[in-house]
């Protein structure tokens, strides 16, 4: 009877949290201790419905040890035919008055970055997206190094309310 009990609790927890993301397609993250300059992100896509449209979004969490207001990031997809599409974006990381953005309690917090909207994947096949941080302090040419503070980088694909 106990296990019955726990089993439909559990059950029940599982398709409370996976109904509240009916929009998602992909979101997935990797870890990581310090960002070097040359360290890349990336993630494989496959078997994206070509016939929808979808909203893309850039996961980025961080702690007390980031120490900028702002992050630069250079983002590539690759397509299945060899097409490049690649951009330099720069996110807000802190309101102002040096509050940061993103939710999350205690140390930790996570921003949902808008990356690409209204975007179709017409060609099948694996894509590929890229991320690195672009950092670099004023007034300087090489970028940082290590870039502290960042705990991990996800890419996420929801679907689009159009």
């Amino acid at each position: 009877m106990r296990s019955a009990f726990f089993f439909s609790l559990l059950a029940s927890a599982i398709l409370a949290f996976s109904s509240c993301d009916r929009n998602r397609v992909f979101d997935e993250y990797e870890s990581l201790n310090g960002w070097h300059k040359d360290s890349v992100v990336t993630f494989e896509l496959e078997n994206i419905d070509s016939s929808k449209v979808y909203d893309l979004f850039l996961n980025v969490r961080n702690n007390k040890d980031y120490k900028y207001s702002n992050l630069f990031l250079i983002t590539e997809i690759k397509f299945p035919q060899g097409k490049v599409i690649s951009d330099t974006l720069e996110y807000e990381m802190t309101k102002p008055n040096g509050e940061w953005l993103g939710t999350g309690f205690g140390d930790v917090k996570e921003s949902k970055l808008w990356y690409k909207e209204n975007v179709k994947f017409e060609e099948s096949g694996k894509y590929r997206v890229t991320i690195q941080q672009a950092m670099r302090k004023n007034g300087e040419v090489n970028g940082i190094e290590e870039l502290e503070g960042i705990t991990d980088v996800g890419f996420r694909i929801e679907n689009s309310d159009n």
